[in-house]
């Protein structure tokens, strides 16, 4: 880390250990959109980074964006322990097994699939933020580093995913792992490989205990009122939004299919139960909760959380401020209690 990055990183940090009433006075005027009053660290958090100019992922080359996105990573995750990390290679893919400390032999083990857009996102975007959901949950994670549009367009991802799920299926023991207790999980387009991975495991008899949906993109369409509510100013872009649709999508029909957009899918019975988590200020709200809805009417157990307060990216601010890691406490609790 440069130094310029590291006095950042510090700043941060200092900015976000502020007791809220002056976290409140250096933000500005609350946010309030839709009834929902934006966290007082998140609001700060934001305003840091237009003052400083940060420039969105989505405005610059790929490569460059996805330097970006590891920036940003660096910034708010912090130094997560965990029990051990290793690396390995799971159905063809890169891939990272995260063990709580304490962990038995054998446990309950995760599958993780990053968000990112399809375009953004590996191993090291998401290290922080495994290794709090690990350590939190006390269930073994391995996070799956998939191929990324445009070098690799869809359904790259969709199978790649399928693969490394397969892939522990059959080799649970040599991870730790009982093979009567394994999950898919994912962030933003993550938690849309984990509902196509969760979908495919009700239809070809895999063992799926849980789904855990984190602010999941369901519809690439993106008609919601959400969408053009928090279209702009709250991490998450429109303008991100079309780049990883134009990124990953091969044709446009692309973008209506299941394994695109699970919102279209036919959804099979014997879904595994779900863990929907939204966030309010988030453009994939609506469309998050409308797959909760539809995970429900198709036989599903579903638990829905929205944070009110957040927005999307919470998922990885694991190391400052307040409320979102208060909201990842959370969505750890949660994933403890459905994998026991």
């Amino acid at each position: 880390m440069s130094v310029v990055d590291t006095a950042e990183k510090l700043a941060l940090e200092q900015a976000m250990r502020l007791p809220e009433r002056v976290q409140r006075v250096l933000g500005g005027r609350s946010v309030v959109v839709d009834g929902q009053t934006l966290a007082a660290d998140v609001q700060l958090q934001l305003r840091l980074k237009r003052l400083t100019r940060q420039a969105g992922a989505e405005t610059k080359p790929m490569a460059q964006g996805r330097r970006v996105i590891a920036h940003d990573t660096r910034l708010v995750g912090g130094d997560q322990p965990v029990g051990s990390v290793r690396d390995l290679v799971a159905g063809g893919r890169p891939a990272r097994l995260y063990v709580p400390t304490g962990a038995p032999a054998s446990g309950p083990l995760l599958v993780f699939l990053h968000g990112g857009g399809f375009m953004h996102g590996d191993l090291e975007t998401h290290d922080p933020a495994c290794r709090f959901l690990a350590e939190n949950a006390g269930v073994r994670v391995l996070a799956v580093d998939y191929r990324l549009g445009p070098e690799h367009r869809f359904p790259a991802a969709y199978d790649d995913a399928l693969a490394a799920y397969a892939w522990v299926v059959d080799h649970a023991p040599e991870l730790g792992a009982d093979p009567d207790r394994l999950g898919v999980g994912g962030d933003s387009a993550g938690g849309t490989l984990a509902t196509g991975v969760a979908i495919a495991a009700a239809r070809h008899g895999w063992p799926c205990r849980v789904q855990l949906l984190v602010y999941p993109a369901t519809d690439a369409r993106r008609a919601t009122r959400s969408a053009d509510l928090f279209a702009d100013g709250f991490y998450l872009t429109s303008a991100y939004m079309e780049l990883a649709n134009r990124s990953y999508a091969a044709t446009d029909a692309d973008l209506d299919d299941p394994r695109y957009s699970p919102a279209k899918a036919d959804l099979p019975p014997g879904l595994a139960p779900a863990l929907v988590f939204t966030a309010g200020f988030d453009p994939l709200r609506d469309e998050g909760e409308a797959y909760a809805q539809r995970l429900t009417e198709a036989g599903a157990k579903v638990e829905l959380t929205r944070f009110p307060d957040q927005i999307h990216g919470f998922f990885n601010v694991v190391g400052v401020g307040r409320s979102s890691r208060d909201a990842n406490r959370r969505v750890a609790a949660a994933l403890r209690s459905a994998m026991a």
